[in-house]
Protein backbone atom coordinates (compact mmCIF):
# COMPACT_ATOMS: atom_id res chain seq x y z
CA UNK A 1 0.00 0.00 0.00
CA UNK A 2 1.39 3.39 -0.99
CA UNK A 3 0.24 6.86 -0.02
CA UNK A 4 -0.04 9.40 -2.87
CA UNK A 5 2.29 12.35 -2.35
CA UNK A 6 4.50 10.54 0.18
CA UNK A 7 8.13 11.11 -0.79
CA UNK A 8 9.28 7.86 0.82
CA UNK A 9 6.59 5.89 -1.05
CA UNK A 10 7.80 7.57 -4.24
CA UNK A 11 11.38 6.55 -3.44
CA UNK A 12 10.32 2.95 -2.72
CA UNK A 13 8.44 2.86 -6.05
CA UNK A 14 11.43 4.26 -7.94
CA UNK A 15 9.52 7.43 -8.86
CA UNK A 16 11.99 9.64 -6.96
CA UNK A 17 15.74 9.10 -6.95
CA UNK A 18 17.73 7.93 -3.97
CA UNK A 19 21.22 6.75 -3.12
CA UNK A 20 20.36 3.17 -2.18
CA UNK A 21 22.55 1.56 0.46
CA UNK A 22 20.70 -1.72 0.88
CA UNK A 23 17.31 -3.26 0.16
CA UNK A 24 15.32 -6.26 1.33
CA UNK A 25 11.90 -7.53 0.37
CA UNK A 26 10.29 -5.43 3.10
CA UNK A 27 12.50 -2.39 3.60
CA UNK A 28 14.80 0.08 1.86
CA UNK A 29 17.87 1.93 3.17
CA UNK A 30 19.17 5.05 1.44
CA UNK A 31 21.38 8.02 2.22
CA UNK A 32 19.52 10.94 3.80
CA UNK A 33 19.37 13.91 1.41
CA UNK A 34 19.83 16.19 4.45
CA UNK A 35 22.68 14.39 6.25
CA UNK A 36 23.88 15.32 9.71
CA UNK A 37 26.85 12.95 9.36
CA UNK A 38 28.66 11.04 6.63
CA UNK A 39 26.65 7.91 5.79
CA UNK A 40 23.52 9.24 7.57
CA UNK A 41 20.99 6.71 6.31
CA UNK A 42 17.21 6.41 6.36
CA UNK A 43 15.59 3.00 6.63
CA UNK A 44 11.93 2.79 5.63
CA UNK A 45 9.38 0.01 5.32
CA UNK A 46 8.19 -0.56 1.77
CA UNK A 47 4.57 -0.64 2.92
CA UNK A 48 3.37 2.80 3.99
CA UNK A 49 2.59 3.46 7.62
CA UNK A 50 2.58 6.88 9.24
CA UNK A 51 4.56 5.92 12.33
CA UNK A 52 5.15 3.36 15.08
CA UNK A 53 1.47 3.47 16.07
CA UNK A 54 0.17 2.00 12.82
CA UNK A 55 3.06 0.00 11.35
CA UNK A 56 2.35 -3.72 10.97
CA UNK A 57 4.50 -5.95 13.17
CA UNK A 58 6.04 -7.72 10.15
CA UNK A 59 6.94 -4.40 8.49
CA UNK A 60 8.52 -3.22 11.74
CA UNK A 61 10.55 -6.43 12.02
CA UNK A 62 11.74 -6.12 8.41
CA UNK A 63 12.71 -2.48 8.90
CA UNK A 64 14.55 -2.94 12.18
CA UNK A 65 16.38 -5.96 10.75
CA UNK A 66 17.60 -3.73 7.92
CA UNK A 67 18.65 -1.03 10.42
CA UNK A 68 20.88 -3.69 11.98
CA UNK A 69 22.24 -4.88 8.62
CA UNK A 70 23.13 -1.33 7.59
CA UNK A 71 24.85 -0.78 10.94
CA UNK A 72 26.84 -4.01 10.56
CA UNK A 73 27.78 -3.04 6.99
CA UNK A 74 29.12 0.31 8.18
CA UNK A 75 31.05 -1.39 10.95
CA UNK A 76 32.58 -4.00 8.60
CA UNK A 77 33.33 -1.76 5.61
CA UNK A 78 34.00 1.61 7.25
CA UNK A 79 35.09 0.76 10.77
CA UNK A 80 32.20 2.74 12.24
CA UNK A 81 31.69 1.59 15.82
CA UNK A 82 29.28 4.25 17.12
CA UNK A 83 25.84 4.64 15.60
CA UNK A 84 22.78 6.47 16.80
CA UNK A 85 19.41 5.08 15.73
CA UNK A 86 16.55 7.59 15.93
CA UNK A 87 12.87 7.43 15.03
CA UNK A 88 10.48 10.30 15.75
CA UNK A 89 6.79 9.44 15.83
CA UNK A 90 4.20 12.21 15.70
CA UNK A 91 4.33 15.94 15.16
CA UNK A 92 5.12 16.75 18.81
CA UNK A 93 8.01 14.25 18.64
CA UNK A 94 9.47 16.21 15.69
CA UNK A 95 8.48 13.75 12.96
CA UNK A 96 8.65 15.65 9.68
CA UNK A 97 7.98 12.93 7.07
CA UNK A 98 4.89 10.90 7.91
CA UNK A 99 6.10 7.55 6.64
CA UNK A 100 7.70 5.35 9.31
CA UNK A 101 11.46 5.67 9.18
CA UNK A 102 14.60 5.23 11.20
CA UNK A 103 17.74 7.34 11.00
CA UNK A 104 21.04 5.48 11.21
CA UNK A 105 23.56 8.16 12.12
CA UNK A 106 27.24 7.29 12.43
CA UNK A 107 28.74 9.22 15.34
CA UNK A 108 32.24 10.28 16.25
CA UNK A 109 33.80 12.31 19.00
CA UNK A 110 33.30 16.07 18.65
CA UNK A 111 30.97 15.76 15.64
CA UNK A 112 28.81 18.62 16.87
CA UNK A 113 25.64 16.49 17.04
CA UNK A 114 24.15 16.40 20.52
CA UNK A 115 20.77 15.18 21.62
CA UNK A 116 20.26 16.52 25.10
CA UNK A 117 17.26 15.46 27.14
CA UNK A 118 16.15 17.35 30.21
CA UNK A 119 15.56 14.72 32.88
CA UNK A 120 12.95 14.91 35.65
CA UNK A 121 14.08 12.84 38.61
CA UNK A 122 11.12 14.20 40.60
CA UNK A 123 8.82 12.00 38.49
CA UNK A 124 10.27 8.86 40.07
CA UNK A 125 7.87 9.35 42.97
CA UNK A 126 5.03 8.84 40.45
CA UNK A 127 6.30 5.53 39.04
CA UNK A 128 3.84 3.37 41.01
CA UNK A 129 0.88 5.49 39.85
CA UNK A 130 2.20 5.57 36.31
CA UNK A 131 2.38 1.79 36.16
CA UNK A 132 -1.05 1.44 37.77
CA UNK A 133 -2.56 3.56 34.96
CA UNK A 134 -1.32 0.96 32.49
CA UNK A 135 -3.16 -1.94 34.10
CA UNK A 136 -6.46 -0.24 35.00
Amino acid sequence: MRRPGCIFCQIVEGQSPCWKVMETEGALAFLDIHPVARYHTLVVPKIHSDNIFDIAAKDLQDTIALVREVSLLYQAKLGISDIQVVSSNGRQAQQDVFHSHWHVVPRRSNDGQHIRWHTHSEWRSDFDRMLQALVE
